[in-house]
């Protein structure tokens, strides 16, 4: 889209501000602007969203420096209209497969044709990431990078696991820091071929000098383990207990997926542990969503997985009626669900996880921010990752489904 610009200062001055304007809907997630919007009567979900219609802001030094009405916007270095249109935070994608080799195509038509998801896929997947180069795998983290950014998407956790031996698994999170800081060590993605005999011999290695590696490089900020007891390939409750833990005593933060392809221990398991967030939480009973709304712990949906296995959708509604912190991902993956858009995601979860377009896009931005520490809002002093819709609100994010709307506004 084409964004009009105007310099404010002589020829030649270096650009210290800059003023974005004509925004026909701010987005900011901001407590401050959501109050407003509660007084005046709008609905929970929305007023959440701290809209500020007519708006401008000011951007210094990569931060916002001030927000209000644009007809009350101060002098800035240089200029820049968007006509109207809506800007949001940048999309927040908490839960991303983005270092890897190969294509697996054929396993997805064969999906559509009716064979059933267990897991095992992975080791392809595995297989192409250790024969590529290093040249190779940045080459393809690169490009998938910027289609991320050119839908909207600002900030990317990205996990290892596709290496699953231990210069593998540091080569992939090295790749991963070169692009994002929000990385996540994910060795124990499934059991790799070659210790199928031997579980209890990789669960060591996990646990110990892969481990032990990982946090002598400083090399991930979280770890993560696929607890999925119905698949052959993942990893049992008691074993991803054991990696959880000895990664809680590492120090790093944690994750897990859990309750992917049938009810089991994950999401509990991850409740009881501390973890920032379990991912998928398709299957879940009344215990389970207990656990999550008296823990914190966010449930970080994953729809375009459903969408890409044809299991059924989590449920959404039943998740927030109770009270729990709910997030919104692409688990970008070349297996169960191979798309960067966070506009896809938004759409599912409104058409198919009966979430609201407000919720569904706070849970897409602030929601999971939360779970990297970080708050995915647009306030005075906080980061300025915007995003910019080619269109007038953010509900069209759900309106029109598959329609190129967002980009990343800056950089």
């Amino acid at each position: 889209m084409a964004l009009a610009q105007s310099p404010r200062g002589p020829p030649g001055d270096p650009m210290t501000s800059l003023l974005i304007t004509d925004i026909g809907e701010l987005v900011t997630n901001d407590p401050q602007w959501a109050s407003a919007g509660q007084s005046a009567g709008q609905s929970a979900d929305v007023a959440r969203l701290g809209l500020v219609r007519n708006a401008a802001l000011v951007v210094e030094a990569g931060r916002v420096a001030w927000i209000g009405p644009a007809s009350l916007a101060p002098q800035a270095d240089s200029q820049r209209s968007v006509a109207g249109r809506a800007v949001i935070p940048g999309f927040v994608d908490s839960h991303t497969h983005l270092v890897f080799a190969g294509d697996r195509a054929g396993e997805f038509a064969a999906r559509m044709a009716g064979t059933a998801y267990d897991g095992g896929g992975i080791a392809t997947t595995v297989a192409a990431t250790r024969g590529a180069s290093d040249e190779e795998l940045r080459a393809l983290l690169t490009a998938r990078m910027a289609e991320l950014r050119r839908q909207g998407t600002t900030t990317v956790e990205i996990k290892s696991g596709y290496g699953l031996s231990m210069d593998d698994e540091l080569r992939l999170l090295r790749l991963a820091a070169e692009v994002t800081p929000h990385v996540t060590f994910l060795g124990a993605h499934v059991v790799p071929t070659e210790y199928a005999a031997d579980r209890a011999a990789y669960v060591d290695l996990v646990t110990g000098p892969m481990l032990a590696a990982v946090v002598e490089q400083g090399a991930a900020a979280y770890v993560d383990v696929f607890c999925e007891p119905r698949s052959a390939h993942a990893f049992t409750e008691e074993e991803a207990r054991a990696i959880l833990l000895a990664g809680r005593s590492a120090g790093l933060g944690l994750r897990v997926h859990g309750n992917q392809l049938g009810p089991g221990p994950g999401v509990r398991l991850a409740c009881e542990l501390g973890a920032v967030s379990v991912d998928h939480c398709t299957y879940l009973d009344s215990d389970d969503v207990a656990a999550l709304a008296e823990s914190g712990t966010v449930a970080t949906l994953l729809p375009g997985v459903e969408f890409s296995t044809r299991h059924p959708y989590p449920d959404a509604r039943r998740l927030l009626d109770a009270g729990v912190p709910v997030a919104l991902a692409t688990d970008c993956n070349p297996g169960t669900c191979y798309t960067s858009s966070m506009p896809f995601v938004i759409a599912l979860a409104v058409r198919e996880l009966r979430m609201t377009p407000a919720e569904a896009l706070y849970a897409a931005t602030a929601g999971s921010a939360a779970t990297l520490g970080l708050r995915g809002r647009i306030a005075v002093g906080e980061p300025a990752d915007l995003a910019v819709l080619d269109a007038p609100s953010h509900v069209h994010l759900a309106y029109r489904p598959g329609v190129p709307l967002a980009s990343a506004l800056l950089g």
